[in-house]
């Protein structure tokens, strides 16, 4: 159970450290200025606490505890976004058959079966939910339906699996184990999106695409791209296979596929004209608000790391 490779359990190390300390400056900042609301950041840090938590405790206890929790958060994420997006009344029972994907599709990662993993999904089910479809009878706003069901089941199961999957690639790096892999793709993606905002605040003057995303700038992007690659070279040999030159790649793709995946559920929800995806977490909002750059980067690292050492 307490099997940590050394170079995760550091990092896992330096995670904690890293929340210890925001939570110690939330404190600072709320003794030195009392009379301003630091509740949405008290429930930003206390959520990832509990996210940060669950997460170390199921890598810890074993391979198969990790998987189920990812096919939660798959479970989450796909309810959410049936809750958002609308369907129609007729395809109830075309979406009992895009939540039964989710189990199949962690059982395959649990055994390792790489070859049906990865067309399960984007073959199968794709043939099967427009059959079922068609078995209703009902014409109107077919298309509509077909697009918005096989998508959320892409988006939601499809790529967040991949991360599950991570931990099943033979181990390459001993010291890190694939506990590595799966935090450094966790880590590196949230470190993304601190970074372009942080960029973003400091020298952000040329915005992007204003309509879809008005505080994304040029210079916060191009910011974060730099310095997520650089750490992704100096940590990537620490917790991955790849070397250093292959780490600064996997950190260019990492930052850029995290840039779009934030915009494109951004233009999901201005297009559904809300805020955010939902409330299950305090201070984040929904799943989907938190998975948004997570969606991109886990397949396109997965399969980067794939091809490179595998």
């Amino acid at each position: 159970m307490w099997d940590i490779p050394p170079h995760s359990f550091y990092a896992m190390l330096v995670v904690l450290g890293l929340l210890l300390t925001a939570t110690t400056c939330r404190l600072i900042l709320a003794r030195i200025k009392p009379e301003k609301d630091y509740t949405e950041l008290r429930q930003r840090i206390q959520s990832w606490w509990w996210m940060i938590g669950i997460l170390f405790v199921c890598l810890i206890v074993s391979h198969t505890t990790a998987i189920i929790l990812f096919a939660f958060i798959s479970f989450l994420a796909l309810k959410e976004f049936f809750s958002i997006v609308p369907t129609r009344q007729a395809d109830r029972r075309v979406l009992f058959w895009a939540y039964v994907s989710i189990p199949i599709q962690y059982y395959l990662v649990s055994i390792g079966w790489y070859g049906m993993f990865i067309v399960f999904i984007p073959v199968y089910v794709f043939l099967l939910l427009p059959m079922r479809m068609v078995l209703i009878g009902e014409t109107k706003g077919f298309i509509h339906s077909a697009g918005i069901i096989h998508w959320a089941v892409m988006l939601t199961v499809f790529c967040i699996s991949h991360i599950a999957y991570l931990l099943m690639l033979p181990v390459k790096n001993p010291e890190a184990g694939s506990i590595g892999l799966v935090i450094f793709l966790l880590f590196m993606t949230q470190f993304n999106d601190v970074c372009q905002y942080i960029w973003g605040k400091l020298l952000g003057k040329h915005k992007i695409i204003p309509k879809v995303s008005p505080n994304k700038t040029w210079e916060g992007f191009l910011g974060g791209v730099l310095t997520i690659a650089l750490v992704s070279g100096f940590l990537g040999p620490y917790l991955t296979p790849l070397t250093f030159r292959f780490s600064l790649l996997a950190g260019l793709l990492i930052s850029v596929s995290g840039f779009i995946g934030d915009v494109v559920i951004s233009s999901l929800k201005r297009d559904l004209e809300i805020k955010d995806s939902g409330s299950l977490i305090p201070g984040h909002g929904g799943i989907l608000d938190r998975c948004d750059s997570l969606i991109f980067t886990a397949p396109l690292f997965f399969h980067f790391l794939y091809y490179v050492n595998y």
